[in-house]
């Protein structure tokens, strides 16, 4: 053998050597493995060594307690489910014994339950089924005669619709009546509210 295949075949290992050295190294586990275990920082006193680790361990701390700092994570998500009519106090406290059916639907809305074996009944439930918190439930019954509304039960109702639950829960007390800046409030009669 002369010198010259000699060399060409240690070229030909080391580039072998190279290309497996370079596939394990490279692989980024192997990087990130390596860099945590401070491998890539030179062997002498560097200024930098500390800070890098310093950072680095407050990122992990961070993460790690930041995991740990809520019991509802939202994961998976539910939705929120809401059925039925909303029904208020201010509503029920306008019904009177002797409305007529249309009457009592315009105040309160189509009625989720209509029985065909029941039909002087009409049922309200209403459910929210928030995704993550309390269940809330409640239900509200209307009694008819032929057509004129006799009585009703039901639970307590609140006193505001959803949208203004956020307020602070107080009632707003309504501005002084003048005759001047008053706008005419709907009354219900009939089948169509009259101003």
């Amino acid at each position: 053998m002369d010198l010259k295949s000699v060399l060409i075949e240690n070229q030909l290992v080391l580039r072998r050597f190279n290309a497996q050295f370079m596939r394990f190294f490279l692989n980024p586990y192997m990087i990130t493995i390596l860099f945590l275990l401070g491998h890539f920082v030179q062997k002498k006193a560097n200024s930098f060594t500390p800070v890098i680790r310093a950072i680095l361990a407050a990122s992990l701390a961070a993460a790690a307690l930041s995991a740990c700092g809520s019991s509802k994570w939202g994961f998976p998500y539910r939705a929120d489910i809401q059925q039925g009519n909303w029904i208020t106090a201010e509503q029920v406290a306008r019904l009177q014994p002797g409305m007529t059916r249309e009457q009592v639907r315009y105040l309160l809305g189509s009625p989720t339950l209509q029985d065909i074996f029941h039909a002087d009944r009409w049922d309200y439930p209403y459910l929210n089924r928030p995704g993550y918190g309390k269940i809330e439930q409640r239900t509200f019954t209307v009694w008819f005669e032929g057509d004129t509304l006799v009585r009703w039960q039901g639970d307590e109702q609140p006193d505001r619709q959803p949208f203004e639950r956020s307020d602070t829960g107080k009632k707003q007390t309504p501005p002084p009546a003048d005759a001047e800046n008053t706008a005419p409030t709907p009354s219900v009669t009939g089948n169509q509210p009259t101003l």
